[in-house]
Protein backbone atom coordinates (compact mmCIF):
# COMPACT_ATOMS: atom_id res chain seq x y z
CA UNK A 1 0.00 0.00 0.00
CA UNK A 2 1.45 3.33 -0.83
CA UNK A 3 0.07 5.95 1.60
CA UNK A 4 -0.23 9.34 0.02
CA UNK A 5 -3.45 10.72 2.26
CA UNK A 6 -1.60 12.18 5.28
CA UNK A 7 -3.75 15.16 5.28
CA UNK A 8 -6.51 12.84 6.76
CA UNK A 9 -4.40 11.67 9.26
CA UNK A 10 -1.01 10.15 10.04
CA UNK A 11 0.66 6.93 11.59
CA UNK A 12 0.79 7.22 15.16
CA UNK A 13 4.50 7.82 15.85
CA UNK A 14 6.42 5.71 18.22
CA UNK A 15 7.08 8.78 20.71
CA UNK A 16 3.68 9.33 20.97
CA UNK A 17 2.65 5.56 21.60
CA UNK A 18 5.54 5.07 24.27
CA UNK A 19 4.36 8.02 25.61
CA UNK A 20 0.28 7.15 26.18
CA UNK A 21 1.11 3.33 27.46
CA UNK A 22 1.46 3.57 30.88
CA UNK A 23 -1.65 5.71 31.48
CA UNK A 24 -3.94 2.84 29.93
CA UNK A 25 -2.49 0.79 32.71
CA UNK A 26 -0.39 1.61 35.53
CA UNK A 27 -1.46 5.80 35.33
CA UNK A 28 -5.35 5.16 35.23
CA UNK A 29 -6.30 7.45 37.34
CA UNK A 30 -8.73 10.01 36.99
CA UNK A 31 -6.62 13.79 36.53
CA UNK A 32 -8.95 15.46 38.82
CA UNK A 33 -8.55 12.83 42.05
CA UNK A 34 -6.28 14.05 44.87
CA UNK A 35 -4.91 10.86 45.61
CA UNK A 36 -1.84 9.60 44.36
CA UNK A 37 -3.35 7.94 40.96
CA UNK A 38 -4.97 11.02 40.21
CA UNK A 39 -2.06 13.10 41.22
CA UNK A 40 0.33 10.56 38.63
CA UNK A 41 -2.54 11.47 35.77
CA UNK A 42 -3.09 15.26 36.47
CA UNK A 43 0.97 15.34 36.15
CA UNK A 44 1.26 14.25 32.97
CA UNK A 45 -1.79 17.10 31.40
CA UNK A 46 0.33 19.44 33.16
CA UNK A 47 3.47 18.27 31.96
CA UNK A 48 2.04 18.05 28.30
CA UNK A 49 0.11 20.88 28.56
CA UNK A 50 3.72 22.91 29.47
CA UNK A 51 5.70 20.92 26.60
CA UNK A 52 2.75 22.25 23.71
CA UNK A 53 3.07 25.87 25.33
CA UNK A 54 7.07 26.09 24.53
CA UNK A 55 6.89 24.27 21.81
CA UNK A 56 4.50 26.71 20.39
CA UNK A 57 5.79 30.05 22.27
CA UNK A 58 2.50 30.37 24.81
CA UNK A 59 1.47 30.00 28.22
CA UNK A 60 0.37 27.36 29.97
CA UNK A 61 -2.60 28.58 30.90
CA UNK A 62 -3.58 29.45 27.17
CA UNK A 63 -3.49 25.71 26.37
CA UNK A 64 -7.17 23.99 26.47
CA UNK A 65 -6.86 20.53 25.37
CA UNK A 66 -9.60 19.42 23.10
CA UNK A 67 -11.12 16.11 21.57
CA UNK A 68 -9.33 17.42 18.21
CA UNK A 69 -9.54 20.14 15.13
CA UNK A 70 -13.04 20.81 15.10
CA UNK A 71 -14.21 20.66 18.60
CA UNK A 72 -10.68 23.00 18.63
CA UNK A 73 -12.57 24.98 15.97
CA UNK A 74 -16.27 25.30 17.61
CA UNK A 75 -15.12 26.31 20.70
CA UNK A 76 -12.38 29.28 18.94
CA UNK A 77 -15.68 30.66 16.90
CA UNK A 78 -18.52 29.87 18.78
CA UNK A 79 -16.87 31.14 21.96
CA UNK A 80 -15.49 34.35 20.68
CA UNK A 81 -17.64 35.62 18.20
CA UNK A 82 -20.39 35.27 21.86
CA UNK A 83 -18.02 36.58 23.82
CA UNK A 84 -18.52 39.94 25.75
CA UNK A 85 -21.44 41.34 24.15
CA UNK A 86 -25.16 39.57 24.28
CA UNK A 87 -27.44 39.01 20.74
CA UNK A 88 -25.96 39.00 17.43
CA UNK A 89 -22.61 40.67 16.01
CA UNK A 90 -20.81 40.35 12.86
CA UNK A 91 -18.03 37.60 11.99
CA UNK A 92 -15.86 37.68 8.80
CA UNK A 93 -14.15 34.28 7.54
CA UNK A 94 -14.00 32.31 3.66
CA UNK A 95 -15.50 29.84 1.56
CA UNK A 96 -12.53 27.58 1.83
CA UNK A 97 -12.15 26.82 5.26
CA UNK A 98 -13.07 23.38 7.06
CA UNK A 99 -16.20 22.92 7.52
CA UNK A 100 -15.26 22.49 11.30
CA UNK A 101 -14.91 26.37 11.28
CA UNK A 102 -17.82 26.52 8.27
CA UNK A 103 -20.07 25.24 9.80
CA UNK A 104 -19.68 26.85 13.41
CA UNK A 105 -20.10 30.33 11.53
CA UNK A 106 -23.30 29.50 9.56
CA UNK A 107 -24.74 28.31 12.78
CA UNK A 108 -24.15 31.50 14.15
CA UNK A 109 -25.74 32.74 11.00
CA UNK A 110 -28.80 31.36 10.92
CA UNK A 111 -29.31 30.66 14.35
CA UNK A 112 -28.05 33.47 16.86
CA UNK A 113 -28.68 36.30 14.46
CA UNK A 114 -24.49 37.39 13.44
CA UNK A 115 -24.34 39.10 10.29
CA UNK A 116 -21.36 36.71 8.48
CA UNK A 117 -19.06 38.46 6.19
CA UNK A 118 -18.01 35.83 2.95
CA UNK A 119 -14.22 36.90 1.82
CA UNK A 120 -13.23 36.16 -2.06
CA UNK A 121 -10.45 34.15 -3.36
CA UNK A 122 -8.34 34.43 -5.85
CA UNK A 123 -8.19 31.37 -8.11
CA UNK A 124 -5.59 29.94 -6.12
CA UNK A 125 -7.46 30.25 -2.73
CA UNK A 126 -5.55 33.21 -1.19
CA UNK A 127 -8.23 35.33 0.61
CA UNK A 128 -8.52 39.22 -0.56
CA UNK A 129 -7.70 41.14 1.66
CA UNK A 130 -8.71 44.87 0.47
CA UNK A 131 -12.09 43.17 1.09
CA UNK A 132 -11.02 42.02 4.56
CA UNK A 133 -10.21 45.43 5.42
CA UNK A 134 -13.29 46.89 4.24
CA UNK A 135 -15.37 44.44 5.90
CA UNK A 136 -14.11 45.25 9.84
CA UNK A 137 -16.72 47.15 11.15
CA UNK A 138 -17.37 48.42 14.93
CA UNK A 139 -19.63 45.14 15.54
CA UNK A 140 -17.20 42.91 14.41
CA UNK A 141 -16.70 39.91 16.56
CA UNK A 142 -14.28 37.95 15.03
CA UNK A 143 -12.22 36.76 11.64
CA UNK A 144 -11.59 33.71 11.29
CA UNK A 145 -8.53 32.84 8.66
CA UNK A 146 -7.44 29.11 8.22
CA UNK A 147 -3.15 29.32 8.15
CA UNK A 148 -3.01 27.16 5.59
CA UNK A 149 -5.89 24.76 3.60
CA UNK A 150 -6.46 21.21 3.99
CA UNK A 151 -7.20 20.39 0.66
CA UNK A 152 -5.42 22.61 -1.64
CA UNK A 153 -2.49 23.02 1.07
CA UNK A 154 -2.57 27.08 -0.10
CA UNK A 155 -0.77 28.99 2.70
CA UNK A 156 -2.45 32.41 3.86
CA UNK A 157 -0.71 35.72 4.65
CA UNK A 158 -1.14 35.20 8.14
CA UNK A 159 0.68 38.11 8.99
CA UNK A 160 -1.12 40.44 7.02
CA UNK A 161 -4.27 39.48 7.88
CA UNK A 162 -3.13 39.94 11.79
CA UNK A 163 -1.82 43.50 11.17
CA UNK A 164 -5.25 44.25 9.67
CA UNK A 165 -7.28 42.43 12.79
CA UNK A 166 -4.90 44.43 15.20
CA UNK A 167 -5.04 47.70 13.23
CA UNK A 168 -8.72 47.64 13.91
CA UNK A 169 -8.83 45.84 17.04
CA UNK A 170 -10.80 43.08 15.96
CA UNK A 171 -9.96 39.48 16.87
CA UNK A 172 -8.30 36.91 14.96
CA UNK A 173 -9.16 32.71 15.19
CA UNK A 174 -6.89 30.43 12.40
CA UNK A 175 -7.17 27.27 12.34
CA UNK A 176 -3.74 25.57 12.68
CA UNK A 177 -4.53 22.11 12.01
CA UNK A 178 -2.86 21.25 8.83
CA UNK A 179 -0.01 23.94 9.72
CA UNK A 180 1.71 22.49 12.72
CA UNK A 181 5.07 20.78 12.13
CA UNK A 182 5.38 21.86 7.97
CA UNK A 183 5.84 25.44 8.66
CA UNK A 184 6.55 28.26 11.00
CA UNK A 185 3.98 28.79 13.62
CA UNK A 186 3.58 32.50 14.85
CA UNK A 187 1.13 31.96 17.48
CA UNK A 188 1.59 35.93 18.64
CA UNK A 189 -0.09 36.94 15.17
CA UNK A 190 -3.91 35.21 16.35
CA UNK A 191 -6.11 35.56 19.12
CA UNK A 192 -6.92 31.70 19.05
CA UNK A 193 -5.29 28.71 16.78
CA UNK A 194 -6.58 25.28 16.66
CA UNK A 195 -4.94 22.15 16.94
CA UNK A 196 -5.25 18.18 16.05
CA UNK A 197 -2.63 15.52 17.08
CA UNK A 198 -3.45 13.01 14.63
CA UNK A 199 -2.16 15.39 12.06
CA UNK A 200 1.04 15.78 13.17
CA UNK A 201 1.96 11.80 13.87
CA UNK A 202 -0.08 11.34 17.21
CA UNK A 203 -3.25 9.95 18.59
CA UNK A 204 -6.64 10.76 16.92
CA UNK A 205 -8.81 11.88 20.18
CA UNK A 206 -6.32 14.79 21.18
CA UNK A 207 -6.50 18.39 20.04
CA UNK A 208 -5.70 21.48 21.78
CA UNK A 209 -6.83 25.01 21.48
CA UNK A 210 -4.43 28.40 22.11
CA UNK A 211 -6.32 30.98 23.10
CA UNK A 212 -4.17 34.25 24.23
CA UNK A 213 -4.28 35.52 27.92
CA UNK A 214 -7.21 37.26 29.11
CA UNK A 215 -10.56 36.12 26.53
CA UNK A 216 -11.45 33.60 28.81
CA UNK A 217 -11.37 32.15 32.25
CA UNK A 218 -10.78 29.08 33.94
CA UNK A 219 -14.42 28.39 34.78
CA UNK A 220 -15.53 28.61 31.35
CA UNK A 221 -13.33 26.31 29.54
CA UNK A 222 -14.23 22.82 27.85
CA UNK A 223 -15.42 20.69 30.58
CA UNK A 224 -14.91 17.19 31.26
CA UNK A 225 -12.39 14.44 31.96
CA UNK A 226 -9.09 15.05 29.95
CA UNK A 227 -7.87 11.97 27.45
CA UNK A 228 -4.83 11.42 29.52
CA UNK A 229 -3.11 9.51 27.28
CA UNK A 230 -3.73 11.28 23.99
CA UNK A 231 -3.13 14.48 25.87
CA UNK A 232 0.05 12.52 26.70
CA UNK A 233 0.76 11.29 23.39
CA UNK A 234 0.29 14.19 21.60
CA UNK A 235 2.88 16.78 23.52
CA UNK A 236 5.49 13.56 22.42
CA UNK A 237 4.01 13.63 18.62
CA UNK A 238 4.20 17.60 18.45
CA UNK A 239 8.08 17.45 19.36
CA UNK A 240 8.47 14.62 16.86
CA UNK A 241 6.63 16.58 14.49
CA UNK A 242 9.13 19.50 15.08
CA UNK A 243 12.36 17.75 15.22
CA UNK A 244 14.83 18.05 11.51
CA UNK A 245 11.22 19.76 10.14
CA UNK A 246 12.87 21.94 7.85
CA UNK A 247 15.01 19.48 6.00
CA UNK A 248 11.84 16.72 6.15
CA UNK A 249 9.68 19.49 4.16
CA UNK A 250 12.39 20.24 1.87
CA UNK A 251 12.37 16.28 1.25
CA UNK A 252 8.87 16.52 0.46
CA UNK A 253 8.72 19.10 -1.54
CA UNK A 254 11.02 17.70 -3.76
CA UNK A 255 9.06 14.46 -3.82
CA UNK A 256 5.80 16.38 -4.68
CA UNK A 257 7.65 18.36 -7.13
CA UNK A 258 8.65 15.38 -8.41
CA UNK A 259 5.16 13.67 -8.24
CA UNK A 260 3.65 16.33 -10.14
CA UNK A 261 5.98 16.51 -13.24
CA UNK A 262 5.27 12.79 -13.35
CA UNK A 263 1.35 13.06 -13.64
CA UNK A 264 1.96 16.60 -15.82
CA UNK A 265 3.97 14.69 -18.25
CA UNK A 266 1.41 11.71 -18.53
CA UNK A 267 -1.54 13.64 -18.39
CA UNK A 268 -1.74 16.37 -20.78
CA UNK A 269 -5.24 17.64 -19.17
CA UNK A 270 -4.16 17.81 -15.47
CA UNK A 271 -4.16 20.71 -13.65
CA UNK A 272 -2.50 22.50 -10.64
CA UNK A 273 -4.85 23.51 -8.22
CA UNK A 274 -3.17 26.62 -6.47
CA UNK A 275 -0.44 26.33 -8.18
CA UNK A 276 0.94 30.14 -7.76
CA UNK A 277 -0.10 30.57 -4.08
CA UNK A 278 2.49 29.50 -1.58
CA UNK A 279 1.73 25.74 -0.68
CA UNK A 280 2.59 23.19 1.98
CA UNK A 281 5.36 21.61 1.27
CA UNK A 282 3.72 17.99 1.30
CA UNK A 283 0.42 18.84 -0.40
CA UNK A 284 -0.69 18.46 -4.21
CA UNK A 285 -4.18 19.26 -5.53
CA UNK A 286 -4.82 17.98 -9.24
CA UNK A 287 -7.81 17.66 -11.15
CA UNK A 288 -7.64 15.58 -14.07
CA UNK A 289 -9.79 16.85 -16.61
CA UNK A 290 -13.00 14.88 -17.87
CA UNK A 291 -12.25 11.79 -14.99
CA UNK A 292 -14.73 11.73 -11.80
CA UNK A 293 -12.93 11.96 -8.80
CA UNK A 294 -14.67 8.86 -7.30
CA UNK A 295 -13.88 6.72 -9.77
CA UNK A 296 -10.41 7.57 -9.66
CA UNK A 297 -10.47 7.02 -6.02
CA UNK A 298 -11.98 4.11 -6.26
CA UNK A 299 -9.01 3.42 -9.09
CA UNK A 300 -6.21 3.95 -6.84
CA UNK A 301 -7.16 2.31 -4.16
CA UNK A 302 -7.68 -0.75 -6.58
CA UNK A 303 -3.88 -0.29 -7.42
CA UNK A 304 -2.75 -0.04 -3.78
CA UNK A 305 -2.58 4.26 -4.02
CA UNK A 306 -4.80 5.57 -0.99
CA UNK A 307 -5.59 9.58 -1.81
CA UNK A 308 -8.61 11.91 -1.12
CA UNK A 309 -10.79 14.02 -3.09
CA UNK A 310 -10.59 16.79 0.18
CA UNK A 311 -11.61 16.49 3.41
CA UNK A 312 -11.95 13.49 5.46
CA UNK A 313 -14.86 14.95 6.80
CA UNK A 314 -17.61 13.84 4.93
CA UNK A 315 -18.36 10.70 6.18
CA UNK A 316 -16.70 8.77 2.89
CA UNK A 317 -18.86 10.93 0.61
CA UNK A 318 -17.33 12.29 -2.53
CA UNK A 319 -18.50 15.51 -4.27
CA UNK A 320 -17.47 18.26 -5.86
CA UNK A 321 -15.01 20.04 -3.71
CA UNK A 322 -16.23 23.22 -1.56
CA UNK A 323 -12.73 24.70 -1.24
CA UNK A 324 -11.96 24.84 -5.35
CA UNK A 325 -15.73 25.97 -5.83
CA UNK A 326 -14.75 28.63 -3.36
CA UNK A 327 -12.11 29.66 -5.39
CA UNK A 328 -14.16 30.57 -8.67
CA UNK A 329 -12.58 27.44 -10.36
CA UNK A 330 -15.21 24.83 -13.02
CA UNK A 331 -17.47 22.73 -11.49
CA UNK A 332 -15.64 20.06 -13.82
CA UNK A 333 -12.02 21.44 -12.25
CA UNK A 334 -13.74 20.92 -8.97
CA UNK A 335 -15.40 17.40 -9.67
CA UNK A 336 -12.41 15.87 -11.08
CA UNK A 337 -10.04 16.92 -8.11
CA UNK A 338 -7.63 14.61 -6.15
CA UNK A 339 -5.91 15.22 -3.54
CA UNK A 340 -2.49 13.37 -2.07
CA UNK A 341 -0.34 14.56 0.47
CA UNK A 342 2.70 13.26 1.22
CA UNK A 343 4.32 12.19 4.97
CA UNK A 344 7.66 11.29 6.60
CA UNK A 345 7.27 7.66 5.65
CA UNK A 346 6.66 8.49 2.13
CA UNK A 347 9.56 7.27 0.18
CA UNK A 348 11.12 8.28 -3.28
CA UNK A 349 10.01 4.58 -5.18
CA UNK A 350 6.56 5.21 -3.87
CA UNK A 351 6.38 8.28 -5.45
CA UNK A 352 7.51 6.70 -8.94
CA UNK A 353 5.09 4.47 -8.35
CA UNK A 354 2.25 6.32 -7.80
CA UNK A 355 3.06 8.43 -10.81
CA UNK A 356 3.13 5.55 -13.24
CA UNK A 357 -0.32 4.21 -11.47
CA UNK A 358 -2.01 7.48 -12.24
CA UNK A 359 -1.08 7.81 -15.54
CA UNK A 360 -2.62 4.15 -16.20
CA UNK A 361 -5.61 4.75 -14.62
CA UNK A 362 -5.77 7.75 -16.44
CA UNK A 363 -5.51 6.76 -19.87
CA UNK A 364 -7.89 3.56 -19.23
CA UNK A 365 -10.28 5.44 -17.52
CA UNK A 366 -10.36 8.14 -20.31
CA UNK A 367 -10.79 5.01 -23.08
CA UNK A 368 -13.28 3.15 -21.50
CA UNK A 369 -14.85 7.07 -21.71
CA UNK A 370 -14.72 7.31 -24.93
CA UNK A 371 -16.22 4.02 -25.50
CA UNK A 372 -19.02 4.77 -24.12
CA UNK A 373 -19.23 8.51 -25.95
CA UNK A 374 -19.13 6.64 -29.15
CA UNK A 375 -21.24 3.45 -28.00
Amino acid sequence: MIYLDYNATTPLCDAAREAMLPYFSQHFGNPSSIHRAGRNARAAVDNARDKIAGLIHAKPNEIIFTSGGTESCNLAVLGLARCGMEGGGHVISNKTEHHAVLHAVEHLEKHESFEVTWLETSNDGIVDLDQLEKSIRPETRLVSIMTANNETGVIQPLKEISKICRERGVLLHSDMVQSFGKIDIDISLVDAASFAAHKFYGPKGGGFLFVRSGLSHENQRRPGTENVPAIAGMAAAAEFALTNRQAEQDRQSKLRDEFWNLISQNVPDAKLNGEDAPRLANTLNVSLLGLDSEMLLIALDLKGVCASSGSACMVGSVSASHVLLAMGLPVERARSAVRFSLGKQTTADEIDTAGKVVAEIVERLSKRKSAHAVA
